[in-house]
């Protein structure tokens, strides 16, 4: 078992990942009867695909002596009404670590085969950018 969910009422949950102890609140949005307090189910998908992309790079940098420390990563996630899912989520890395662009390449390449992902329904959109400081 990876984690244990609970809802403490309120539109709010408690998730624990079992192996280290760390939690992680959810609250619904404001756009869904929510208190938007923290971050929305469908908020943790988006900044999921950001973080496994992020650390595919990292795996790969590391492999290339390259660090890519201080990197970031602007996520934004578009929520579709009809059915209410998400539509597309907008990633914006500013990437530290290479001026090389053929390291650049390599890394944006390895990024995208991060599990979340290749493994986000292919009908939401994934706008994804890349600036090399």
């Amino acid at each position: 078992m990876t984690s244990k969910v609970t809802y403490l009422g309120e539109l709010r949950t408690s998730s624990i990942h079992l192996q280290s102890g760390n939690e992680i609140i959810s609250d619904a949005p404001v756009d869904n009867n929510g208190k938007g307090e923290a971050f929305s189910p469908t908020d943790t998908v988006a900044n999921a695909l950001a973080s496994c992309m992020m650390t595919i790079m990292g795996i790969k940098a590391r492999e290339m002596d390259l660090d890519l420390t201080g990197s970031t990563a602007s996520v934004t996630k578009i929520m579709n009404a009809e059915p209410r899912r998400i539509g597309a989520i907008e990633i914006e890395f500013e990437m530290c670590g290479t001026s090389d662009a053929k390291n650049q390449t390599i890394l944006e390449r390895a990024a995208m085969t991060c599990p979340v992902f290749l493994s986000l329904n292919s009908d939401i959109e994934k706008r994804i950018t890349f600036n090399w400081k």
